[in-house]
């Protein structure tokens, strides 16, 4: 039940706060290189952006280094959307989570 809720709320985002996302780091690499095709190739693709994008904002220590996200993009980035990407991290980890502990739980059966 978490996952079809992660992944409609995955695609929610990548529906109706994409372009905002987009906008809020128009100084980041990733965004200068993928914004024009970002939202447009489907549906396993969508996931996976804002999946990075989510990655890129809530550990953006790899990223900075890298150079994929600008540190002033990471500075100014928006409260309320990062609140948004926080929520599909969360979901995303405790799925994996309750996919390892249901891995144990039946394999001790």
């Amino acid at each position: 039940m978490l996952g079809i809720v992660g992944i409609a709320y995955n695609q929610y985002l990548s529906r109706r706060h994409l372009d905002a996302i987009k906008k809020a780091l128009k100084n980041s690499r990733y965004i200068y290189l993928w914004g024009p095709s970002l939202g447009k190739r489907g549906l396993i693709w969508s996931l996976l952006e804002i999946a990075k994008i989510s990655g890129m904002i809530m550990m953006p220590r790899a990223s900075l280094r890298i150079g994929e996200l600008d540190p002033v993009d990471l500075e100014n980035f928006p409260p309320h959307l990062k609140r948004r990407l926080k929520t599909v991290t969360v979901m995303m980890y405790g799925g994996g989570i309750w996919l390892v502990i249901t891995y144990v739980l039946a394999k001790f059966e």
